[in-house]
């Protein structure tokens, strides 16, 4: 039976995004890399929305959280220390990602809310900081390694995304205006960083690119690139008559 076990979902409290992230420092304290991972709480409607048709939404949704499972999986397996960057209900991550630190996503856009959870978390004493979205759950280890090495030397770097986005950017230090007059959902993502990292004097380093899972040819390709995962065996299993 797949992780979600079929739970039901609680609906997102918006209000949790007005809690103050500056307890961080009390319940998590660490000197050393870390992986920020922003994740959404799996609700039906508001996940893997550009998913449906050909998915319905309650589809979308199991697929949304077996991913970021996976993505949760993987991430420890690059032996770094992982904080869950969440919006909705703190009670829903608890339970499903015990021992993990929380930090709640804060902010107006997506901009802000990075520039944000970054800022907390270096607060803390971590550095370099990577933030990683959930969307590529067969995303290669080997890849986050490349980013750590290269920020030894490189204020950024980055694993750019097929669609024009990016699916980890890793900083040396807390130079949040990179995430400053980005075209946020769009395909330009990756392009405008590039150029507000060089009108910052950021030295940046790109690994080779990765996918993520916005689109159907998006999954097409995960179940044919990666078909052990968790994530492509659900998509063949529940999804296999779509395609």
């Amino acid at each position: 039976m797949p992780w979600w076990n079929g739970r039901t979902l609680p609906t997102v409290d918006n209000s949790v995004g007005k809690v103050d992230n500056s307890a961080i420092g009390r319940i998590f304290n660490h000197s050393g890399p870390i992986i920020g991972l922003f994740a959404k709480q799996p609700v039906p409607g508001q996940v893997k929305t550009r998913l449906t048709p050909p998915l319905s939404a309650e589809q979308a949704c199991q697929l949304y959280q077996i991913a970021l499972q996976e993505m949760v999986t993987r991430l420890r397996a690059a032996g770094l220390p992982i904080v869950i960057c969440c919006s909705g209900q703190r009670d829903w991550f608890s339970e499903v990602f015990p021992g993990l630190p929380l930090l709640v996503q804060a902010g107006d856009d997506l901009g802000a809310r990075l520039s944000n959870a970054v800022q907390a978390l270096f607060a803390a004493g971590a550095g370099p900081v990577l933030m990683a979205g959930s969307d590529s759950p067969d995303l290669p280890v080997p890849l986050i390694e490349e980013v750590l090495v290269q920020l030894q030397e490189k204020d950024v770097a980055i694993i750019p995304c097929q669609d024009g986005g990016y699916a980890v950017v890793g900083m040396r230090q807390s130079t949040t205006e990179l995430f400053d007059e980005i075209p946020w959902s769009t395909s330009g993502v990756m392009a405008a960083t590039r150029q507000r990292s060089q009108q910052l004097g950021l030295s940046c380093h790109e690994t080779e690119y990765w996918d993520d899972m916005d689109e159907f040819a998006d999954l097409q390709r995960l179940v044919a690139r990666s078909p052990e995962s968790e994530t492509a065996r659900y998509i063949v299993s529940e999804l296999n008559d779509l395609f």
